[in-house]
């Protein structure tokens, strides 16, 4: 076995560790610019040194690049630090430029480093759901060589190449836990003071079918290109279940992150108190032991201040459970629950056809 093959295999097996660690919980440490934050809270918080940009990702995906363009995501950034109510939060907790701030920056916009200097290069971009691409971006482009096609490719290959590109960092589409995880991480506000003291939301009205299926939808590349389709029926149930259960686990978090009985605290338990009914709508109509593990966590542990420990533990269970369910569970067992799913008419935004 030659150097370089064996440093390959080095260097797949080290990133498959990392993997697995973000997934189960193993308490790895991600450095970012305001600190550092556990492997849990990693995703929004993109290492700039990881970051290629959307322009990148457009080299192959031009249509989706096209439909993110036209989307609040990527507006955001020139159209988020103008906003009043964003002036006024930064007012609040003395911040003179949006941009700026390691706050914002976190949620609102994509950083990279340019010219070994960190700068905001878009809005919400394609690696802020699908993670800083330099480790995996050749990996997930390579069908088995230069004259190989996605069509082409082997499918032994195509295994192989999916296992390295997630082993490397990137978050698939497939992978419906960890993308809707991307984007509870900041549609639940963790900031406490940025609430209490800046007058954020705490958090977005977000549920997790009518937020993808609307703007954000970008099905081309499944299709050619020719259509921009929603999802299946089957895909949509997990969805459902798995967006109200992280809601449940991140609002669960947020309450025990509380400090003060105040605003965040207040909006945080009536957040976990939706989606624990939300969860027991959808157990009243189907039978399954995960949901019913999820129900059990979320009557099992009380919704208080100075409740810390056992809230955490609490969601990391969920999270547990949850991550688990979105990769066992068949959509065609859910079909009882279709009445809890929102229509087109909810969607946020309408999609690019």
């Amino acid at each position: 076995m030659g150097i370089k093959h064996m440093f390959v295999m080095w260097k797949s097996l080290r990133w498959r560790f990392i993997w697995y660690a973000i997934l189960t919980g193993v308490a790895l440490t991600f450095v970012v610019a305001s600190g550092s934050v556990s492997a849990q809270e990693a995703g929004p918080y993109l290492n700039a040194e990881k970051v290629m940009g959307p322009e990148r990702c457009a080299e192959c995906h031009k249509d989706t690049h096209e439909i993110w363009k036209k989307t609040h995501h990527s507006k955001t950034f020139r159209a988020m630090p103008r906003s009043k109510k964003a002036k006024k939060i930064a007012k609040k907790l003395g911040i003179k430029r949006v941009k700026k701030d390691k706050t914002c920056r976190t949620c609102h916009f994509t950083a990279a480093l340019t010219e070994g200097k960190e700068k905001l290069i878009a809005g919400i971009s394609c690696e802020s759901c699908h993670g800083g691409a330099k480790e995996w971006i050749n990996t997930h482009s390579n069908y088995g060589g230069p004259k190989i096609t996605r069509e082409t490719e082997s499918a032994e290959h195509r295994a192989e190449r999916i296992e390295m590109t997630k082993a490397a960092g990137m978050i698939l589409p497939a992978g419906i836990y960890q993308v809707a995880e991307n984007c509870f991480q900041c549609h639940t506000v963790p900031m406490e003071k940025l609430v209490n003291v800046g007058g954020h939301a705490a958090g977005s009205d977000f549920e997790l079918v009518s937020w993808s299926q609307g703007e954000i939808r970008h099905n081309v590349w499944y299709s050619g290109g020719k259509s921009n389709p929603e999802v299946s029926s089957e895909r949509k149930r997990i969805m459902y279940i798995v967006g109200r259960a992280l809601d449940l686990e991140y609002a669960l978090r947020g309450v025990a992150k509380a400090t003060k009985k105040k605003k965040y605290a207040v909006a945080m338990a009536k957040r976990a108190a939706r989606a624990k009914k939300h969860m027991h709508a959808v157990g009243d109509l189907v039978s399954n032991p995960d949901i019913e593990d999820i129900l059990a966590l979320a009557d099992g542990v009380k919704l208080k201040l100075n409740n810390e420990a056992a809230l955490l533990d609490a969601a990391a269970k969920l999270k547990e459970v949850t991550s688990r369910f979105a990769v066992t569970a068949e959509g065609s067992a859910f079909a009882a629950i279709d009445s809890l799913i929102p229509g087109s008419d909810k969607y946020k935004g309408a999609p690019v056809e």
